[in-house]
Parts: structure tokens; C-alpha cells; sequence
């Protein structure tokens, strides 16, 4: 089976089906290190502090976060 043959069939899936084969896909993806995420998490926890300390960003409550999250799950 080719690869046209494969996105065509895929694309004839319900979207449930077509997200279950897009996360299978995604997780056979080589995954990182552990050491590589935990220093990728740690370069991003430290970008966001430094742009709450100057201002560019504001923090929001977790309170919204969740409030607008169940918003558009509705």
C-alpha cells in the first residue's frame, strides 16, 4: 500500500478514528530523553518567568484557565 493510498483510506475515517491514528502515529515518533525534556521544560518554565518579570505577559488564575477550557469543551 503507497502512501497516497494510506492518507486517502485515513481520510475516509470518523474523526474519532482519524485522532486515535494521529496519536499512534505521533507516539511511534522517536520521543526525547528524559533528560532532554526535563532541560526543555526547564528552558521554558525559566522563558515564562522572565516574561512574567518584565511585563510582556500576564499571568492568569488558574480559576480561568479552567473556566475558558470548560467553555470550549461545551
Amino acid at each position: 500500500m503507497n502512501l497516497q493510498r494510506i492518507e486517502d483510506e485515513a481520510l475516509h475515517l470518523s474523526k474519532e478514528e482519524r485522532a486515535q491514528l494521529i496519536q499512534r502515529l505521533v507516539l511511534s515518533l522517536e520521543s526525547p530523553s528524559e533528560e532532554e525534556l526535563r532541560s526543555d521544560w526547564l528552558l521554558e518554565a525559566r522563558r515564562r518567568g522572565e516574561e512574567l518579570d518584565n511585563g510582556s505577559v500576564q499571568a492568569v488564575s488558574g480559576e480561568d484557565v479552567m473556566r475558558k477550557a470548560r467553555a470550549l469543551i461545551k
